[in-house]
């Protein structure tokens, strides 16, 4: 059997990666299964770097806020900002700290400058603007989009005034109270207001949807894909403060699964625009459901973005995830030897991608057992799933970044 899973393993570079597939995916996914260390965001950077530079892969997607990230996409683009303002203001969950989305950033920036608009690589958070305590007020999504339509269609056609909005979403502190979280009363998201907001925010993309011709036309296709970005943000955050002020057994189910489902939105307005690679947590990516418990709550389940993505896209979406062996600075120690990880830790090699549906042959009816991990922050893998991935990078020991 070992050498059956020798097999199966090739270094983590493009080549082998494509050798997995049977042709290049409109979007590759490369999942992590904790955050927050620059180990794997390093990794990915290098076989990133090699998809764009031989496969012809034109945008990086993150798990990061789909607003934010327009900042670094103006900067790698055109040169907006500076990198230290980019990295302040371009990214959400802290990841703007990172050295690694530094270097990532500064690169792409890099690889852009000098080459004409067409040869661009482009830069996109995925993320709805969401943190686990809360989620955004929708004003500057709404009214970035009311904006564009009010200088470029009749008014006449308009179903608001800038005024109403303002007056209608009121402080923005009513929609970020974090209290919300575990005290779904104190949420704005069912008043009157808010269901009001709703109605006309769905009238302004249609207009938005119905006006395209004209407005590709009078402005430019970017102008309008940002648009459309504005107005599946706003409309998602209404949703998502409506369901925070839900009281029912499935509150929480409904918001991860909000969640996911503006990550998927997000995710295919990016591979219309061309092949695109995205990183984020495996549990965002995978095709199977996902789970999670949290609090005395029972066991979330839903589909992820990449599930959703992977069901409207077919072969055009590939999975890779990743799986580690440790990470001793959180006390994930040597995975016991009865575990995925731990056949996968026996193999000499440091670093290396995995055929998975050729491993999960390997294996039989008999999968490894499911690896417990020590620190709740490592998600490891399902060996049960293994098929349901192209392939898995695994690194064997992850270092304090």
């Amino acid at each position: 059997m070992a050498t059956d899973i020798k097999d199966t393993v090739h270094a983590v570079e493009a080549a082998a990666v494509m050798e997995l597939l049977p042709a290049r995916p409109r979007v590759l996914a490369l999942g992590e299964p904790t955050h927050g260390e620059d180990t794997l965001l390093d990794l990915r950077n290098e076989l990133f770097r090699q998809l764009v530079e031989q496969q012809g892969y034109r945008t990086i997607a993150i798990e990061s806020d789909c607003m934010m990230g327009l900042v670094v996409d103006d900067y790698v683009t055109s040169g907006t900002g500076t990198l230290d303002e980019v990295m302040e203001h371009g990214f959400s969950h802290g990841w703007g700290t990172s050295a690694a989305n530094r270097e990532l950033v500064r690169w792409m920036r890099a690889y852009n400058d000098g080459r004409p608009a067409s040869e661009w690589l482009r830069f996109a958070g995925f993320d709805g603007p969401l943190e686990i305590t809360g989620a955004a007020s929708p004003r500057q999504a709404l009214t970035a989009l009311h904006g564009y339509l009010a200088t470029r269609v009749d008014a006449d056609l308009l179903p608001c005034t800038a005024e109403t909005l303002d007056r209608l979403l009121g402080t923005d502190d009513r929609w970020t109270n974090p209290a919300v979280m575990m005290d779904p009363a104190q949420s704005v998201g069912q008043s009157a207001e808010a269901k009001e907001l709703r109605l006309l925010a769905d009238d302004l993309v249609a207009l938005l949807d119905a006006q395209t011709p004209h407005l590709i036309t009078a402005t430019s296709r970017d102008d309008w894909d940002r648009a459309r970005l504005h107005g599946r943000t706003a409309t998602g955050l209404l949703r998502y403060h409506y369901w925070m002020a839900d009281t029912s057994p499935a509150r929480m189910t409904r918001m991860v699964s909000l969640r996911d489902q503006m990550m998927a939105d997000n995710l295919l307005a990016v591979a219309a625009r061309g092949p695109a690679l995205i990183h984020a947590h495996n549990s965002h990516l995978q095709r199977e459901k996902s789970t999670m418990r949290m609090w005395d709550q029972p066991l979330l389940e839903w589909w992820s973005a990449g599930a959703i993505v992977s069901a409207h896209l077919g072969e055009e979406y590939a999975f890779l995830a990743t799986a580690l062996g440790t990470i001793r600075h959180q006390g994930v120690d040597t995975p016991p030897s009865d575990t995925l990880e731990g056949l996968l830790y026996a193999l000499p090699e440091d670093r290396y991608v995995i055929d998975a549906p050729r491993l999960a042959t390997a294996l039989g009816d008999t999968p490894p057992a499911p690896r417990v991990s020590p620190w709740f922050g490592y998600s490891s893998l399902d060996p049960a799933h293994l098929a349901d991935s192209d392939g898995i990078v695994f690194v064997k020991d992850v270092s304090q970044s």
